[in-house]
């Protein structure tokens, strides 16, 4: 049996550590979605809404990937490594996709990159879960999907002021190396943030390795962790282009996308922190139901009301992760939490690789306002299905 260390790590600077890194993986991801706009025309590529949809579908298809793996290989070496490892990876793949001369090249690297964007999201909320086990709980998982939308509010903020001028290559080795050399830094704060392998945590000795996985809670909330990324990341693709439709220019189209990750960040922040008051379903109700109508609306709206229904579509479309990310901790033991959130981040990103490439060819094939109409009723799909996590989550608290 592993001894436990006399002294581990403070909660809160293993929190601060897994947020600035959620916070530089986010702006990657944020990053070309951002410049996607700017690809499509770029000369030299000439993009249709089935290559767009193909990039994203490319990166998070490579991120599923390795979450499983990611989450075992973590049980022996530990989250932190793995977390700087696929971090700094994923930053010199933009470093390579901005020199790359052609959309197959780009591809090529977009696929390779995205292998270590599978680290992040198990990993990161795994160690925060076990630092916060028995108190905040939810609000801690919040505030690290918070940090997440700070990256992605990041995103557009860093296309206005370096792509519209400088090209959406030049912006992508800017935030790339930026990254290596944030990441270099962190390694030296191991001491300080490391918990070790979950398995010689101090709560698998005090559970005595008797938890039992909840198959049936785990699966369900799976199937509606599904869903959410499934709409989330269409959306997160496609609004741009109804900006684009109503006659706005780049830099509008970035602003706006600015107002919809901000909104998505108070979103993450405010459902976690009312995720240890509320009850999840309640929440998931209110969010998607939101996210279901305002995507219905959003072709039809006049450009001046545009930003403000971005913010409030960010809150909804955006807020459901962090309820969910944090009722994974209720169907799974801690010893098996890494793992664990490696099937459920696999699960959804599931639906986050395969939702931008059907919904581009929709696009392509009727039209643009359609696919997100469609994207709605998909949307509205998640309140009857999360119905099934009241029996589950019951059994879990009683």
């Amino acid at each position: 049996m592993t001894a436990l260390p006399s002294e581990g790590p403070s909660k809160r600077r293993v929190l601060l550590f897994a947020s600035a890194t959620h916070a530089w993986s986010d702006l990657f991801y944020a990053l070309m979605i951002a410049l996607l706009p700017l690809m499509q025309t770029d000369p030299d590529l000439l993009l249709s809404y089935t290559d767009v949809g193909l990039v994203k579908t490319v990166y998070s298809g490579a991120s599923t990937a390795l979450q499983i793996p990611a989450g075992y290989l973590a049980e022996s070496v530990g989250e932190f490594w793995l977390l700087l490892g696929g971090n700094m990876w994923v930053a010199a793949g933009l470093v390579g996709m901005a020199l790359a001369p052609g959309f197959m090249l780009i591809l090529a690297i977009t696929l390779v990159s995205g292998l270590g964007g599978g680290t992040q999201h198990p990993l990161a909320t795994s160690m925060v879960s076990r630092s916060y086990d028995n108190d905040g709980r939810s609000t801690a998982v919040g505030t690290v999907n918070f940090a997440g939308d700070l990256g992605k509010m990041a995103a557009p903020a860093v296309a206005l002021l370096v792509a519209i001028k400088y090209g959406w290559r030049a912006t992508m080795q800017i935030v790339g190396l930026g990254g290596l050399v944030f990441m270099t830094i962190a390694m030296f704060l191991r001491r300080t943030v490391d918990r070790g392998r979950p398995s010689a945590s101090l709560e698998t000795f005090r559970e005595g390795g008797l938890e039992k996985t909840n198959t049936r809670g785990f699966l369900t909330l799976g199937g509606v962790g599904f869903l959410d990324s499934a709409t989330r990341s269409a959306a997160l693709t496609f609004l741009p282009f109804i900006m684009k439709e109503k006659g706005m220019s780049d830099q509008q189209t970035l602003i706006m996308l600015l107002f919809l990750l901000a909104g998505g960040a108070v979103g993450k922040y405010v459902t976690g922190w009312l995720g240890d008051r509320c009850g999840a379903i309640r929440l998931i109700w209110g969010t998607k139901g939101l996210t279901a109508a305002l995507l219905l609306v959003a072709s039809a709206t006049p450009t001046l009301a545009m930003a403000p229904l971005m913010f409030v579509l960010g809150i909804g479309l955006n807020g459901t992760s962090s309820v969910l990310y944090s009722t994974v901790s209720s169907f799974v033991p801690t010893r098996t939490r890494s793992r664990a959130y490696g099937y459920y981040y696999t699960i959804t990103a599931t639906g986050e690789t395969i939702a931008p490439i059907i919904y581009g060819r929709v696009a392509d094939l009727l039209n643009i306002r359609l696919a997100v109409t469609i994207m709605s009723a998909v949307t509205a799909m998640i309140l009857p299905a999360s119905l099934a996590l009241r029996k589950p989550l019951e059994d879990a608290t009683g």
